[in-house]
Order: C-alpha cells, then structure tokens, then sequence
C-alpha cells in the first residue's frame, strides 16, 4: 500500500489545493483515493463531530497540532463552547433514547462492521498515531491492535450481560436487567490516541449509551478516524460524538446536567480535579490518574527474559505510558544481570526503535528529572540527554536513560517521569524492595522476577498495586479482565475495561413478579 509521508504531501501539494482535490473527480486521486482522502482529513482542520457531521468549533481561539517527530504543523482545531456541547447533547439524548430500545445483539452487529473496518485500515491508522504521537510504526500498529481487541470484546457483552431470574419464594420471581445510563462523555491522553478511546466508546456504545468523546488537544486527528468509521460501519447519528477542546471543555463535560457519567485517564492531579468535579455534579465517574511502577529484580531471575522484558517496559512508547517500568528494585547481586540489561538498552536508537516524546515541554521536563538525580549523586550510566535524530533535528526525542544508585527519597525514585527512563534502586531484601513499593501514593503496577514460585507469590501477594506481573514488564490484563489500578492511581470504583466496565456503563433494575394467588404468602412473599 502507497503510504505518503506528510512532508511529501506537503512539499507536492499546497493546504489550499487539498481542499480542492477533496472535492473534484481527478483521475489520478480516484486511484489513491482512500490514501489521499485520509490525508486530506489529516491536514485539514480537526473538527467537532456532531450528529453525525464534522462541525468546527465555535469559539474563536484556535490550537495547532504539532508533531512530535519533527516539529511541524500537522493541522488546527478550534477551542468549543457550552453552546457546542449542549448542541451534542441534545443530539445525543435523542438518539439514545431510540438506540436502547434496539435489542443488544442487534445494537453490537455495528461493531462487528467495525472491527473489520479498523482491520481494513490499518496501515492508514497507524500512520495517524505515528505521525501524530511520535510512536515508532510497530508499537502504532499494536495500538490498532488492541483497539479491535478491544471491539471484539464488545461485541460479545452479550454472552456477558445476560440477566439473572430465580424464584426466591414460591410462586415468585426474582429478575435483574442492564439498562444505559444515557449520554455518556470520555476524557483520553495523549500517549494512546486510537486504544483509550476504545477502552469505553465501543463498550458503552454496545450497552446502550450515547457517547461523548473528548480527545487529548495533542492528538486529536485519530479520533476521526474512529467518528469516520463508526458512521461507514452504520452507527446512527447521535451516539458518537466528539468534542475538541482544553480544561474549559473538560469542566463543561464535568459540569453539564444532561451527562450522567464521565470517565477520565491522564494526570493523578487533573484526574483527582475531574474526580471531585464531576462526583459533586452527581455523576458516575471512574478517573485514572498516573503511576510509578516498580520491577523487583532477584538474582535468580532469567537474565535474558528479564533484561529484555524490563528494557521494553522502561523504553516502549518512550516510556510515556502508566504501565511502564519506572524504577528497578535490584535485591541482592543481580550485576550479571544489570550489565546485560544496559547493553540492550544501548542498543535502542531515537527515531527508529525509540519514539518521539509528545513535546518540547516533555522532553525538558524529563531532562530536568535525570540532571537533578545526577546532582543528588545517583550515576547516570546510559543518558538520553539532548538526543537528536538526524533529518528531524527539531523532533523532541530522549534516548533511553538509565540511573543506578538511586535511593528511594529521590525524585527519580518517587515522581512519575513519563519517559524512557529506568531509575535502579538497590537494596538487600524483599521485604525492603516491598517496602518501598508499598509506600508509594500509586498502585497501577508492581511486577517481580524471578525463577522462585513461592517468591512470585509472595510479591504478588504483598504489593499494593491493582496489576502484578511475575516475569512480565508490563502486565496488562487482557480482556475479559479490567484495566485498573489501586491507591491513587485510580479514583472512583471498579475498573475501566473488561467485565468490570460493564457495571459502569448500566444501572441494574431489579423486577419481583408474583402470578399465581394459590402459591400461599409467607414473610418472603
């Protein structure tokens, strides 16, 4: 497949033409036509999608959307108002009321249509995360990956939510039932454009919800792609819908009436202010706030599982995800180990195994990180400062960084880095490694390695995280099993993927039925 890179495109065809060509017959653009009309979306303005419609915003203030890899402009959204999202809602509230009365094996037969579709793009999807995120081309297909897993389970809530009915006393029945809450909105990070959306729209799609979906003002042109082909997989207008914007528009979710739940996944602080923010509104709300995770090394572990493992972990999606290994607890003498670690994290080069970080601002702050844990003695053994790629000099890159002597007291050590840096803590016991782990404000993800059962299980068994891995760097559940972590890493009750999810997006109607008048009365009946 012809896939044309942005500087190519940009270079052949001037902005004001593509509007153009999207609106022509060319011969030529017939034979790219699903090519160049998805990079017409690209570097055309980034719009509201509103029954059904792209629809700018109406305020004045317009942000542009920079590339991580070089720099540049990739396209511009413009900030939305109240009145746009009371627009949405009122559309939204209408065509809920009609698609709940749409049985759940017929409302999923959508999604079917649109897993194949978002297997058929693919290749044009993960330019997007590329293009936009910064991510390398592989972990950008992984991405889409999980996103049609993610629809897969979906479209099978309904061998999940089948109801219960018993007789409780004689002659009466008990029943329960799922029902939607109704207009639903989802707040999204930079660091997975296309799967965090997908960890809620097509689960509260299928049960029977109109969603809102309102995507990180970094990334937001692959949430396009997802409205485009929601509609070609024959979604009705109305129950997708997404809405561009900043803090004022994530207040305006938290704040509007019509909005009975709200999920969020990003900072712990912002996570925290749309926690309470929505809640004191009466919302259903379930915020995901950050992480510091923590690897326990144990000399009897496998070095070659274990180094390569943990240096994916530190490195993927350069480091800009709340599952990845922030901190090494090396127990005992695991230098063996360590080295052949670090030789692996030095073969890892910015721009072609290593992606971009999300912006200049990033990249200083991790930067920041790694000079003060210098200054307060930890020893930099692989730095990642001031990287450059040649040929996208004006990218916003850091190489893969490790620090050794750490101590737990330091910032490395405690504060979540977002990057692809691996802080090593060394210290003589278990019970010392679990100490430091537990004591930590986070709980998304604790992992150990080792060769010892009784070891993993005791680790497992003692970690205050919400996720635990034995030999794994990043243990995500796979579905049916939830996405969530623990302590401050999560707010609100239950977690945001898998069974769980199911909980959040209905309320549970409970029915008593009694026929027969001979089946007698008891204190039961």
């Amino acid at each position: 497949a012809l896939l044309f890179q942005k500087s190519q495109i940009k270079q052949k065809i001037p902005k004001s033409e593509l509007n153009l060509l999207n609106n022509q017959n060319s011969y030529f653009f017939c034979i790219f036509e699903k090519y160049i009309n998805n990079l017409i979306m690209i570097f055309n303005e980034v719009k509201n999608f509103i029954n059904g419609d792209f629809k700018s915003g109406s305020s004045n203030k317009i942000h542009s959307v920079i590339s991580p890899l070089d720099g540049s402009e990739l396209t511009t959204f413009k900030e939305s108002t109240m009145e746009d999202l009371n627009e949405i809602v009122d559309f939204a509230k209408k065509a809920q009321k009609a698609w709940q009365k749409v049985t759940l094996k017929e409302r999923v037969q959508v999604l079917y249509k649109y897993k194949q579709l978002l297997e058929n793009n693919s290749p044009e999807l993960t330019e997007i995360i590329y293009q936009e995120n910064g991510k390398i081309h592989s972990e950008a297909k992984a991405e889409i990956d999980k996103a049609i897993e993610l629809t897969e389970f979906a479209c099978a809530i309904p061998q999940f939510v089948n109801g219960e009915n018993m007789e409780v006393s004689k002659g009466v029945y008990c029943s329960s039932t799922r029902n939607p809450l109704g207009v639903v909105a989802s707040i999204v990070p930079f660091n997975f454009p296309s799967m965090v959306p997908h960890w809620t729209v097509v689960n509260a799609i299928a049960l029977g919800n109109a969603m809102i979906l309102k995507p990180s003002e970094a990334v937001p042109i692959s949430s396009q792609y997802i409205a485009k082909l929601l509609k070609e997989a024959g979604l009705p207008d109305g129950l997708f819908n997404i809405i561009n914007g900043t803090q004022s528009t994530v207040e305006n979710l938290c704040d509007h009436p019509e909005i009975k739940a709200i999920t969020f996944v990003g900072s712990t602080k912002v996570a925290k202010i749309v926690y309470q923010r929505a809640s004191n509104n009466l919302k259903q709300v379930l915020a995901l706030g950050g992480a510091k995770n923590h690897i326990l090394l144990l000399p009897d572990a496998h070095p070659d599982m274990a180094s390569s493992n943990i240096v994916a972990s530190m490195s993927g999606c350069a480091g800009q995800r709340c599952m990845a290994a922030a901190t090494l607890i090396v127990v005992g003498d695991c230098d063996a180990i360590l080295d052949k670690l670090i030789g692996d994290a030095n073969k890892i080069k910015c721009g072609t195994t290593l992606g971009a970080v999300i912006s200049k601002a990033a990249k200083d702050r991790i930067e920041v990180y790694i000079t003060e844990a210098e200054q307060q003695g930890a020893k930099i053994i692989l730095d990642g400062r001031n990287t450059v790629v040649p040929g996208k000099e004006n990218g916003f890159y850091v190489g893969p960084t490790i620090i050794d002597y750490a101590t737990a007291d330091m910032k490395i050590a405690r504060e979540e880095v977002f990057g692809p840096v691996l802080a090593i803590v060394r210290v003589k016991t278990v019970d010392e490694a679990l100490a430091i782990e537990n004591a930590n404000p986070y709980g998304n993800a604790c992992s150990v390695f080792t060769q010892s059962g009784g070891m993993a299980n005791y680790v497992t068994e003692n970690a205050s995280a919400g996720m635990c891995g034995v030999n794994i760097g990043v243990p995500v559940p796979r579905e049916p099993f939830g996405f969530g972590g623990w302590n401050e890493s999560r707010f609100g009750s239950g977690d945001i993927t898998g069974k769980s999810s199911i909980g959040f997006f209905t309320k549970e109607k409970k029915t008593t039925t009694k026929w027969n008048p001979e089946a007698g009365t008891n204190w039961m009946s």
